[in-house]
């Protein structure tokens, strides 16, 4: 009986062994399925090794890399402004200095992105704009006086120049080969709390908001769910390998804290403006000479068109680029230089690459025929000459405008004007005339915007022989001048 005992416990410990080796094998087999292949050459591959295989699985996104090489390269830019006070004397009366006119300082902060070792910066117009005072600090806890090298308030764009050396920066991505559900992080001082990191996915591009308040705004912002929060403005939009894709703007919000939404400006408009204003001081615009407008399924009816996409042409100005090219009124403006245009802030974010002077190719449809022409792309004032500083969008004798808001035309009672927004030398600031100025008519001529004072002015202060509007303080004026 022991003979058969020790038999069975033989043949019962060669099946648990077949067993066991069957699973072994089995899991081995699973085990090397999920397994990434390591490009090292470690023959015998020990614990440390495996294991780190099995956290790495295909399809996985690591983001440290990339914040890595970001927090290093994103400020704190903090600003001070002078603000003046409206008088109120019973309050100044019961509660001292605090309520009286003087200017009282106001405190403002944001990000910004640190471009090359030198010290320049990329940051929002809107963070430092009417500052007196910009201060940087670095991730590394150093403070410098920033100088403002130049901003644009058509893109929201602004750049910054601090005395140091071997920072360290973000080298520029391509913003245009971004897909929708890419991963993406963004990085910058929401709430003065300095160097976070959020990540999120591309939501959609080539959003317009009707955020900025410019006659030649380029507003194609790149949606994303990283969430942004006050602070966060200036910051850096990274790609996974650490490349700066966009610069952070602006979040879509009921309550004014994030809500799911967030808006980047892309980096190739933000490369253009920077280049522009360190080398000119002033963004070179390119133009084509039109007004645009989506096109709708009404207008995809009207005029022939297979697909509801495009931007459709209301006017074309005379004397522009696109009248050079005879284009017409009506026409649908399909590709530029072969892009795809789907919308007016596709094309404005392609025009808003080059510079006066620039031949591109436009593709459009006319009564559902597609035609490709040469054009030559000019400035504001009409010709491919280099603008001055002063005189670039919406600048004129000094200052600059933005067309009034209906807000504006309410308060002020008035069907047309425009508003001075920023004034510095030249002809209106000698003339008197502050920020917050409505000027209404120009030569007798009512005026909307920028181009329209220009055309009433012939662009020359000589051709200036009068000026009505509404001054800062409400007071309505009436200038004549000559004869």
């Amino acid at each position: 009986m022991k003979g058969k005992y020790f038999l069975g416990a033989i043949f019962m410990a060669l099946v648990g062994a077949g067993i066991a080796l069957f699973a072994y094998t089995s899991i081995n087999k699973k085990a090397q399925a999920v397994i990434v292949k390591d490009s090292s050459n470690i023959e015998v591959p020990d614990a440390q090794a495996i294991l780190t295989s099995f956290q790495m699985q295909e399809g996985q996104v690591d983001f440290t890399y990339a914040a890595e090489q970001t927090v290093h390269a994103v400020v704190h830019v903090r600003t001070k402004t002078m603000v003046e006070q409206p008088e109120n004397p019973l309050l100044e009366w019961f509660y001292g200095d605090r309520y009286s006119n003087k200017p009282r300082e106001v405190a403002g902060y944001g990000s910004g992105v640190i471009i090359s070792s030198d010290g320049y910066i990329i940051t929002n117009n809107h963070v430092i704009e009417d500052a007196e005072n910009i201060e940087v600090k670095l991730n590394d806890n150093r403070i410098f006086n920033a100088e403002l090298v130049g901003r644009d308030p058509s893109t929201d764009i602004a750049v910054l120049k601090i005395k140091a050396e071997n920072l360290s920066y973000l080298k520029y991505g391509d913003s245009e080969k971004l897909k929708v559900g890419e991963w993406v992080l963004a990085v910058g001082n929401p709430f003065n709390l300095t160097s976070t990191v959020t990540a999120g996915i591309v939501s959609a591009k080539g959003r317009n908001l009707g955020l900025l308040n410019s006659d030649y705004r380029i507003e194609s912002f790149i949606q994303t769910d990283a969430a942004l929060n006050v602070g966060n403005s200036g910051g850096a939009l990274v790609d996974t390998k650490g490349l700066l894709v966009g610069i952070t703007s602006a979040i879509y919000s009921p309550s004014g804290a994030y809500a799911g939404n967030s808006f980047a400006i892309p980096v190739s408009i933000v490369r253009k403006v920077v280049g522009d204003l360190k080398e000119f001081g002033e963004v070179q615009r390119a133009i084509i000479g039109v007004n645009i407008t989506d096109v709708t399924s009404e207008d995809a009816d009207k005029y022939n068109l297979t697909e509801i996409k495009g931007a459709l042409i209301t006017k074309v100005i005379d004397g522009g680029s696109a009248a050079d090219a005879n284009l017409k009124e009506n026409d649908v403006v399909i590709e530029l230089d072969g892009i795809n245009i789907n919308s007016v802030s596709e094309l404005q974010e392609q025009i808003g690459k080059h510079r006066p002077g620039d031949k591109v190719s436009i593709t459009y449809l006319r009564n559902g025929k597609e035609s490709t022409v040469p054009i030559t792309l000019k400035n504001i004032a009409g010709n491919t000459n280099v603008v001055p500083v002063g005189m670039g969008t919406g600048v004129i004798f000094g200052a600059r405008f933005e067309s009034l808001s209906q807000m504006d035309r309410n308060s002020y009672n008035t069907e047309n004007g425009v508003k001075i927004v920023e004034i510095n030398d030249g002809l209106f600031k000698d003339m008197g005339l502050k920020k917050g100025t409505i000027i209404l008519r120009i030569n007798d001529k009512k005026v909307n915007n920028t181009d329209e004072i220009r055309q009433a002015t012939n662009n020359s202060e000589r051709s200036l022989k009068s000026i009505e509007g509404i001054a800062s303080d409400g007071r309505i004026f009436n200038y004549r001048f000559g004869n």
